[in-house]
């Protein structure tokens, strides 16, 4: 006997995910249709494999903290940035992801007046950024997309993912932050926010930066 239950009334505890093999494109677009924008589980799509997770609440903190760094950066920096959070990126019909945050950089000037992203007709975001997360179809969907950099906070690191046609190359410079090293700089901010707040934090680095 064969159980088939529908996808959306599968229930996954936080910080827990889900992977189901042979889920056709045109499924993966309903799903995400159906699920809505309004939910706390996160998909990624790679060629036929669906992964669905749902992040602890704690998670959410370091990629509220990262993005509010990034932001402070390009503001001392002063250069332009549309910041695009968790939109769904689609490479039909290979892949498609949920970032925690991305980011238009280096390509902010374009897409200032776009309000549902297309990437047949826009570049990918310059970077993408994702905490507490290792899954192959995560990194997979990444490369089909061609996102040049992606971030992946865990366990108060940061890894650094530049994209090549071979696959992405794991790096301690950033392409986004050249001049700075991004790599310690994030874990050790992350830090002194839980310890002196993130208002603090952010004005200790501003001042620094200019």
């Amino acid at each position: 006997m064969t159980l088939t239950v529908a996808i959306p009334r599968i229930e996954i505890a936080p910080g827990s995910h889900l992977t189901i093999p042979n889920v056709s494109w045109v499924d993966f677009i309903s799903l995400l249709k159906e699920l809505g924008e309004k939910r706390h589980s996160r998909l990624a799509y790679y060629q036929g494999r669906l992964e669905i997770m749902a992040p602890l609440a704690l998670h959410e903190k370091p990629n509220r903290l990262i993005t509010d760094i990034v932001k402070a950066i390009l503001e001392c920096q002063e250069r332009d940035w549309e910041d695009f959070g968790s939109t769904t990126l689609k490479q039909p019909p290979f892949a498609g992801i949920e970032p925690d945050s991305c980011f238009y950089i280096q390509n902010a000037s374009q897409m200032r007046e776009y309000k549902n992203l297309d990437l047949n007709q826009s570049p990918p975001p310059d970077l993408a950024i994702e905490c507490n997360l290792s899954s192959k179809t995560v990194i997979d969907a990444y490369q089909a997309i061609g996102v040049p950099e992606v971030w992946i906070y865990s366990n108060n690191q940061l890894q650094i993912y530049l994209y090549s046609e071979q696959g992405y190359l794991e790096s301690n410079q950033s392409q986004v932050f050249p001049d700075l090293a991004v790599m310690s700089m994030i874990p050790q901010l992350i830090q002194k926010a839980y310890q002196v707040g993130t208002r603090q934090m952010l004005g200790e680095l501003k001042a620094q930066l200019k």
